[in-house]
Protein backbone atom coordinates (compact mmCIF):
# COMPACT_ATOMS: atom_id res chain seq x y z
CA UNK A 1 0.00 0.00 0.00
CA UNK A 2 3.00 2.21 0.36
CA UNK A 3 3.98 1.36 -3.00
CA UNK A 4 0.42 2.38 -4.29
CA UNK A 5 0.47 5.65 -2.64
CA UNK A 6 3.81 6.46 -4.55
CA UNK A 7 2.28 5.58 -7.66
CA UNK A 8 -0.43 8.48 -7.43
CA UNK A 9 2.18 11.30 -7.07
CA UNK A 10 3.05 11.28 -10.79
CA UNK A 11 -0.91 10.72 -11.26
CA UNK A 12 -1.73 13.98 -9.51
CA UNK A 13 0.78 15.68 -10.96
CA UNK A 14 -0.03 14.96 -14.22
CA UNK A 15 -3.49 16.25 -13.73
CA UNK A 16 -2.23 19.75 -12.21
CA UNK A 17 -0.21 19.85 -15.37
CA UNK A 18 -2.40 19.10 -17.86
CA UNK A 19 -5.49 20.34 -16.37
CA UNK A 20 -5.82 23.38 -18.59
CA UNK A 21 -5.74 21.27 -21.52
CA UNK A 22 -7.69 18.23 -20.36
CA UNK A 23 -10.41 20.74 -19.33
CA UNK A 24 -13.47 18.84 -17.30
CA UNK A 25 -11.92 15.25 -16.85
CA UNK A 26 -8.50 16.48 -15.54
CA UNK A 27 -10.26 18.68 -13.28
CA UNK A 28 -12.30 15.64 -12.00
CA UNK A 29 -9.18 13.74 -12.46
CA UNK A 30 -7.41 16.30 -10.06
CA UNK A 31 -9.81 16.69 -7.43
CA UNK A 32 -10.53 12.64 -7.13
CA UNK A 33 -6.65 12.21 -6.83
CA UNK A 34 -6.29 15.17 -3.95
CA UNK A 35 -8.83 13.40 -2.25
CA UNK A 36 -7.39 9.99 -2.54
CA UNK A 37 -4.13 11.10 -1.61
CA UNK A 38 -5.60 12.88 1.40
CA UNK A 39 -7.56 10.16 2.81
CA UNK A 40 -4.56 7.16 1.87
CA UNK A 41 -2.19 8.11 4.14
CA UNK A 42 -4.49 8.59 6.99
CA UNK A 43 -4.47 4.07 7.11
CA UNK A 44 -0.91 3.64 7.78
CA UNK A 45 0.17 3.21 11.24
CA UNK A 46 3.22 1.61 13.28
CA UNK A 47 2.51 -1.11 16.19
CA UNK A 48 5.54 -1.03 18.80
CA UNK A 49 5.96 -4.40 20.43
CA UNK A 50 3.53 -5.63 23.09
CA UNK A 51 1.13 -3.57 21.94
CA UNK A 52 -2.03 -4.01 19.99
CA UNK A 53 -4.33 -1.72 17.94
CA UNK A 54 -8.07 -2.56 17.84
CA UNK A 55 -10.27 -1.31 14.74
CA UNK A 56 -13.85 -0.26 14.48
CA UNK A 57 -15.42 0.90 11.47
CA UNK A 58 -18.50 3.17 12.61
CA UNK A 59 -18.89 1.34 15.38
CA UNK A 60 -18.65 -2.00 14.18
CA UNK A 61 -15.51 -4.17 15.95
CA UNK A 62 -13.18 -5.09 12.85
CA UNK A 63 -10.22 -6.67 14.90
CA UNK A 64 -6.68 -6.33 16.37
CA UNK A 65 -3.88 -6.39 14.58
CA UNK A 66 -1.17 -8.04 17.97
CA UNK A 67 2.28 -7.97 15.52
CA UNK A 68 4.87 -5.09 16.05
CA UNK A 69 5.70 -2.99 12.28
CA UNK A 70 4.07 -1.06 9.72
CA UNK A 71 0.31 -1.83 8.61
CA UNK A 72 -1.76 0.08 6.70
CA UNK A 73 -6.09 -0.40 7.10
CA UNK A 74 -8.69 0.82 5.58
CA UNK A 75 -8.15 5.36 6.34
CA UNK A 76 -11.92 5.39 8.18
CA UNK A 77 -11.18 2.01 10.87
CA UNK A 78 -11.02 3.95 14.20
CA UNK A 79 -7.62 2.66 15.46
CA UNK A 80 -7.20 2.32 19.57
CA UNK A 81 -3.92 1.50 21.36
CA UNK A 82 -3.65 -0.93 23.97
CA UNK A 83 -0.87 -2.18 25.43
CA UNK A 84 0.27 -6.17 26.05
CA UNK A 85 2.93 -5.77 28.70
CA UNK A 86 2.88 -6.85 31.70
CA UNK A 87 2.08 -4.35 34.30
CA UNK A 88 2.07 -3.59 38.45
CA UNK A 89 -0.29 -2.80 40.56
CA UNK A 90 1.06 -1.94 44.21
CA UNK A 91 -1.96 -1.64 45.89
CA UNK A 92 -2.56 0.72 48.64
CA UNK A 93 -3.08 -0.35 52.61
CA UNK A 94 -6.37 -1.49 53.73
CA UNK A 95 -7.52 -1.38 57.34
CA UNK A 96 -9.63 -5.09 57.59
CA UNK A 97 -10.53 -7.42 59.86
CA UNK A 98 -9.43 -11.11 59.77
CA UNK A 99 -11.02 -14.13 60.11
CA UNK A 100 -11.86 -14.07 63.74
CA UNK A 101 -11.82 -9.85 64.05
CA UNK A 102 -8.54 -8.54 64.67
CA UNK A 103 -8.09 -5.41 62.69
CA UNK A 104 -5.10 -5.83 59.94
CA UNK A 105 -3.27 -3.69 57.79
CA UNK A 106 -2.49 -5.70 54.76
CA UNK A 107 -1.61 -4.82 51.03
CA UNK A 108 -0.78 -6.61 48.33
CA UNK A 109 1.36 -6.27 44.54
CA UNK A 110 -0.54 -7.63 41.25
CA UNK A 111 1.05 -8.26 38.12
CA UNK A 112 -1.26 -8.16 35.29
CA UNK A 113 -1.15 -7.67 31.26
CA UNK A 114 -4.11 -7.64 29.21
CA UNK A 115 -5.17 -10.56 27.08
CA UNK A 116 -8.35 -10.06 25.09
CA UNK A 117 -8.11 -6.46 23.70
CA UNK A 118 -11.96 -6.86 22.66
CA UNK A 119 -12.96 -7.37 26.57
CA UNK A 120 -10.36 -5.03 28.18
CA UNK A 121 -12.12 -2.21 25.52
CA UNK A 122 -15.70 -3.29 25.05
CA UNK A 123 -16.78 -5.27 28.20
CA UNK A 124 -15.65 -2.62 31.16
CA UNK A 125 -15.75 0.98 31.27
CA UNK A 126 -11.81 1.53 31.86
CA UNK A 127 -10.26 -1.58 32.72
CA UNK A 128 -7.43 0.08 34.69
CA UNK A 129 -9.72 0.97 37.00
CA UNK A 130 -11.54 -2.29 37.14
CA UNK A 131 -8.01 -3.59 38.06
CA UNK A 132 -7.46 -1.64 40.84
CA UNK A 133 -11.38 -1.97 41.78
CA UNK A 134 -11.58 -5.42 41.93
CA UNK A 135 -7.99 -6.08 43.68
CA UNK A 136 -9.43 -4.44 46.68
CA UNK A 137 -12.65 -6.09 46.89
CA UNK A 138 -10.31 -10.04 46.54
CA UNK A 139 -7.72 -8.49 48.93
CA UNK A 140 -10.66 -7.42 51.79
CA UNK A 141 -12.44 -10.48 51.03
CA UNK A 142 -8.95 -12.30 51.27
CA UNK A 143 -8.53 -10.96 54.71
CA UNK A 144 -11.59 -12.18 56.29
CA UNK A 145 -11.32 -15.53 54.90
CA UNK A 146 -8.04 -16.46 56.74
CA UNK A 147 -6.62 -15.32 60.55
CA UNK A 148 -3.74 -13.30 60.40
CA UNK A 149 -1.39 -16.23 63.14
CA UNK A 150 -2.76 -19.35 63.18
CA UNK A 151 -1.60 -22.56 65.00
CA UNK A 152 -1.03 -26.03 64.21
CA UNK A 153 -1.89 -26.81 59.86
CA UNK A 154 -4.81 -23.95 59.78
CA UNK A 155 -3.34 -21.30 57.20
CA UNK A 156 -3.16 -18.27 58.36
CA UNK A 157 -2.01 -14.98 56.65
CA UNK A 158 1.44 -14.61 58.12
CA UNK A 159 2.67 -18.16 58.00
CA UNK A 160 1.24 -19.25 54.69
CA UNK A 161 1.86 -16.94 52.19
CA UNK A 162 2.72 -18.92 49.00
CA UNK A 163 -0.57 -20.48 49.65
CA UNK A 164 -2.27 -16.99 50.60
CA UNK A 165 -0.85 -15.52 47.06
CA UNK A 166 -2.07 -18.64 44.81
CA UNK A 167 -5.52 -17.85 46.14
CA UNK A 168 -5.26 -14.45 45.60
CA UNK A 169 -4.44 -14.89 42.10
CA UNK A 170 -7.13 -17.79 41.19
CA UNK A 171 -9.91 -15.46 42.81
CA UNK A 172 -8.52 -12.07 40.70
CA UNK A 173 -8.05 -14.14 37.72
CA UNK A 174 -12.09 -15.16 38.34
CA UNK A 175 -13.09 -10.92 38.58
CA UNK A 176 -10.90 -9.69 35.70
CA UNK A 177 -11.35 -12.57 33.08
CA UNK A 178 -14.72 -10.14 32.35
CA UNK A 179 -12.26 -7.66 31.16
CA UNK A 180 -10.17 -10.42 28.63
CA UNK A 181 -7.09 -9.30 32.06
CA UNK A 182 -4.41 -12.21 32.58
CA UNK A 183 -3.44 -12.47 36.33
CA UNK A 184 0.40 -13.19 36.29
CA UNK A 185 1.30 -12.95 39.79
CA UNK A 186 -0.54 -12.08 43.12
CA UNK A 187 1.64 -11.55 46.60
CA UNK A 188 1.55 -9.91 49.93
CA UNK A 189 3.51 -6.72 50.17
CA UNK A 190 2.54 -5.57 53.56
CA UNK A 191 0.76 -7.17 56.21
CA UNK A 192 1.05 -6.13 60.11
CA UNK A 193 -1.73 -5.77 62.92
CA UNK A 194 -3.39 -2.45 63.10
CA UNK A 195 -1.93 0.18 65.62
CA UNK A 196 -4.21 0.13 68.32
CA UNK A 197 -3.82 -3.88 68.65
CA UNK A 198 -0.17 -4.04 67.73
CA UNK A 199 0.82 -3.68 71.26
CA UNK A 200 -1.05 -6.15 72.94
CA UNK A 201 -0.93 -8.68 70.28
CA UNK A 202 2.68 -8.34 70.77
CA UNK A 203 3.02 -9.35 74.11
CA UNK A 204 0.67 -12.28 73.54
CA UNK A 205 3.35 -13.66 70.78
CA UNK A 206 5.81 -13.15 73.13
CA UNK A 207 4.03 -15.06 76.02
CA UNK A 208 3.10 -17.74 73.74
CA UNK A 209 6.64 -17.69 73.17
CA UNK A 210 7.68 -18.19 76.40
CA UNK A 211 5.59 -20.70 77.05
CA UNK A 212 6.66 -22.82 74.09
CA UNK A 213 10.14 -22.61 75.09
CA UNK A 214 9.35 -23.40 78.70
CA UNK A 215 7.43 -26.29 77.83
CA UNK A 216 10.50 -27.96 75.99
CA UNK A 217 12.63 -26.73 78.92
CA UNK A 218 10.46 -28.96 81.23
CA UNK A 219 10.17 -31.83 78.74
CA UNK A 220 13.82 -31.79 78.18
CA UNK A 221 14.79 -31.81 82.06
CA UNK A 222 12.00 -34.65 82.79
CA UNK A 223 14.21 -36.52 79.82
CA UNK A 224 17.82 -35.50 81.90
CA UNK A 225 16.12 -36.87 85.78
CA UNK A 226 14.70 -39.92 84.31
CA UNK A 227 17.73 -40.73 82.41
CA UNK A 228 20.09 -39.77 86.01
CA UNK A 229 17.35 -41.84 88.12
CA UNK A 230 17.86 -45.03 85.91
CA UNK A 231 21.89 -44.47 86.04
CA UNK A 232 22.19 -44.16 89.62
CA UNK A 233 20.11 -47.12 90.41
CA UNK A 234 21.90 -49.44 87.26
CA UNK A 235 25.42 -48.15 88.87
CA UNK A 236 24.26 -49.14 92.36
CA UNK A 237 25.74 -45.71 93.19
CA UNK A 238 23.24 -44.98 96.18
CA UNK A 239 20.47 -46.56 96.94
CA UNK A 240 17.37 -44.25 97.60
CA UNK A 241 13.81 -44.37 99.38
CA UNK A 242 10.80 -43.08 97.81
CA UNK A 243 11.39 -39.61 100.00
CA UNK A 244 14.87 -39.27 98.44
CA UNK A 245 13.97 -39.33 94.96
CA UNK A 246 11.32 -37.17 95.37
CA UNK A 247 14.00 -34.82 96.72
CA UNK A 248 16.87 -35.63 93.93
CA UNK A 249 14.12 -35.26 91.63
CA UNK A 250 12.87 -31.38 92.85
CA UNK A 251 16.45 -29.80 92.98
CA UNK A 252 17.28 -31.43 89.19
CA UNK A 253 14.02 -29.91 88.27
CA UNK A 254 15.30 -26.49 89.94
CA UNK A 255 18.68 -26.81 88.56
CA UNK A 256 17.77 -27.65 85.27
CA UNK A 257 14.33 -25.36 84.45
CA UNK A 258 15.84 -22.17 86.67
CA UNK A 259 16.71 -18.83 84.93
CA UNK A 260 19.65 -18.47 86.57
CA UNK A 261 22.51 -20.17 87.84
CA UNK A 262 21.97 -22.70 90.95
CA UNK A 263 23.52 -22.09 94.02
CA UNK A 264 24.55 -25.48 95.69
CA UNK A 265 24.69 -26.03 99.28
CA UNK A 266 27.36 -28.89 100.08
CA UNK A 267 25.96 -30.86 102.74
CA UNK A 268 29.42 -31.72 105.01
CA UNK A 269 27.76 -33.94 107.21
CA UNK A 270 26.04 -37.41 106.99
CA UNK A 271 23.31 -38.95 104.53
CA UNK A 272 20.87 -38.69 107.86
Amino acid sequence: MLFVNFCLVPIWLYALINIEKGGGPMVGLLIFMSLVGTFFPIGFFVNQPNFATAMTLFGEYKGTVRGDGFYWANPFFTKKKISLRAQTLNGQQLKVNDHVGNPVEIAAVIVWAVDDTYKALFEVENYGEFVAMQSETALRHLATSYPYDAEDDQISLMRNTDEIGDHLREELQQKLSLAGISVIEARLSHLAYAQEIAGVMLRKQQAAAIISARQRIVDGAVGMVEMALKRIEADGLVEMDTERKAQMVSNLMVVLCGETNAQPVINAGSLN
